[in-house]
């Protein structure tokens, strides 16, 4: 286990003055590591937040390039990225942001065995994808493996974060999705308000730091839901499933 320096005390001083935070929340965070998929509008916001907040190492994984299109909301990748893989964008600014943080890019989707051993190499997953297929799979093998997660999705003017934490037999995610249907619809299709997914992966990333830390509390079988038209959040109770392929028999 890493121990803290001082000027690592020095850098985080602001957290670690927290009531309650102090070093050894601290040295948690720094002897952390995050997996976080895709690096899209709330991967970058939410792998900022966490690299600036000292954790120890992220793992960004993504397969798409930067086009125009994503600087209005992708706040890791500049004009001179586009072209470039995200990964190898958002990796070149997250290591200017915190020299202390071992990043590490992926650039190929992770099959199911990679996917696995991957979860298994981290202690937090945060889902920043943006379709239902891929945060149903996360869900079930970080259930599986019993490996928090956070979860994501902005669209329009709506935004969401679900957490998940087996080891307390939280409801998953198929407790919630299950009321999707097959819908599947993107920000290429629908749009989306810039500051949104900034709003969403912060998130995210103070979720992920008070689960890693135990500090606070995690909201756990409640999705929190944002409306930025009207400025609210909105806290919706979710029962788990007692016949949910993923957790019932967890």
């Amino acid at each position: 286990m890493q121990t803290i320096t001082t000027a690592q005390a020095m850098r985080y001083s602001r957290q670690i003055m927290l009531s309650g935070f102090d070093l050894d929340k601290q040295e948690l965070l720094i002897n952390s590591s995050v997996l976080l998929i895709g690096v899209g509008g709330l991967g970058c916001a939410a792998s900022q937040y966490l690299v600036a907040g000292g954790i120890g190492k992220i793992t960004i994984v993504d397969d798409d390039i930067v086009e125009s299109t994503n600087l209005q909301r992708q706040v890791l990748h500049f004009e001179s990225s586009i072209g470039d893989k995200k990964v190898d964008s958002a990796a070149q600014t997250l290591r200017n942001i915190n020299h202390f943080v071992e990043v590490l890019p992926i650039d190929h989707r992770l099959g199911p065995d990679e996917l696995c051993q991957a979860i298994q190499q981290h202690d937090i997953v945060l889902d920043c994808s943006d379709n239902l297929a891929t945060r149903n799979e996360l869900n079930k093998h970080c259930y599986a493996q019993k490996t928090p997660l956070v979860s994501g999705a902005a669209i329009r003017m709506e935004g969401q974060v679900f957490c998940v934490i087996p080891q307390r037999k939280s409801a998953c995610y198929a407790c919630m999705s299950h009321f999707f249907g097959e819908q599947s619809l993107s920000c290429t299709e629908a749009g989306v308000i810039s500051p949104l997914v900034g709003i969403v992966g912060a998130m995210q990333a103070l979720e992920a730091i008070k689960i890693l830390t135990q500090y606070g509390t995690t909201p756990v079988n409640t999705l929190q839901f944002f409306d930025a038209m009207t400025c609210t959040w909105t806290n919706i109770t979710v029962e788990p499933l007692a016949n949910c392929a993923c957790c019932s028999k967890s």
